[in-house]
């Protein structure tokens, strides 16, 4: 039995307290409605964080409930997340920041269907428009292999980090789908994988590449026993302490194993995702195949990755574009 660490905690696990405040009980009731109605863990998790966070600034302003909530607050603190600065000076995208209001005017909604409050003060709440950018970075196949390679397989950490490497570029998953896998979600002999409620409480069952899939019945035959403990939940991947993972151990896994191959980029998990979406179609996959495996409701949601996916364009530019060299 590998020695078992103390349990830990990281400063990404805090929440913002409001619990002393009026907005906590409306706010309780709110995540048990959104429970009840089969919201997904991940969804209650986000509106909850990001409710808490405009508690925290509204009592900053002497805001003590939603009742004394307006529109033209509501205004103030979209102005104060475009303005807002992480602690490396960057400001918030705005996907974030229409993700955080996005919650904030289901929170709302809710607050005036159940009549806590007489009208609904973000009903007109103007969200942000995020740029339809492409990926900043794709791996190339030769970065993901060097990336892959990483992790020390003589050691059962390795073994692990190993698997879960070769699984988030296989099966294309985001990292909360990866961390909340289960052991009878896997099918060995069939050589699938079921994502239960992915994003949109949809599952999926993806097919697991054979090189995936080798990793994936050596850590389960010799390495998740030795990471387990008497009672955890069944999850698929197990910490160093015994714990099952979270989006924040995963990212900071990758993370680790870019800087260690030496390869400088923003991103961790989802950079994996987008290169198997960009080399599958570079190798002729059809991007309605892509859209599957992604869990994307809409194709448009997918077609990014042919803006991305130079290869073939490449070579239908080469071999019929009029002005070749001689």
């Amino acid at each position: 039995m590998a020695l078992r660490k103390k349990h830990h905690n990281h400063r990404w696990n805090k929440k913002a307290r409001i619990e002393h405040t009026g907005f906590f009980p409306y706010l309780q009731r709110y995540l048990e409605a959104m429970l009840l109605r089969g919201f997904s863990e991940e969804t209650q998790r986000r509106h909850e964080s990001h409710v808490r966070r405009f508690g925290v600034w509204c009592e900053q302003r002497g805001l003590d409930s939603p009742t004394a909530i307006t529109k033209p607050i509501l205004e103030r603190y979209r102005k104060h997340l475009y303005y807002y600065r992480k602690n490396d000076g960057e400001p918030l995208s705005f996907s974030s920041q229409q993700v955080m209001l996005s919650s904030l005017k289901g929170f709302f909604r809710w607050l005036t269907q159940e009549n806590y409050l007489l009208y609904n003060p973000a009903s007109e709440l103007q969200l942000p428009k995020p740029p339809k950018t492409l990926p900043r970075t794709i791996l190339s196949e030769e970065c993901v292999t060097d990336l892959i390679n990483q992790p020390d397989t003589q050691t059962p950490d390795g073994v692990r980090d190993r698997t879960i490497l070769e699984l988030l570029y296989s099966c294309g998953l985001r990292r909360t789908e990866l961390a909340h896998l289960k052991l009878y979600d896997i099918d060995l002999k069939r050589g699938v994988l079921v994502v239960k409620q992915g994003k949109g409480n949809k599952d999926r069952m993806l097919p697991i590449g054979e090189r995936a899939l080798t990793w994936l019945i050596t850590y389960l035959g010799t390495t998740r026993d030795r990471l387990s403990r008497p009672l955890d939940d069944d999850r698929l991947f197990i910490t160093d302490y015994g714990e099952p993972f979270n989006g924040g151990h995963l990212g900071r896994l990758v993370k680790k194993y870019l800087k260690q191959a030496g390869i400088e980029v923003t991103g961790s998990c989802h950079l994996l995702r987008h290169a198997m979406a960009t080399h599958m179609l570079d190798h002729g996959a059809d991007i309605r195949f892509i859209q599957a495996m992604l869990g994307h409701e809409d194709l448009t949601s997918t077609e990014i990755y042919t803006r991305v996916s130079v290869e073939k364009l490449r070579e239908i530019h080469r071999a019929t574009h009029p002005a070749k060299s001689r």
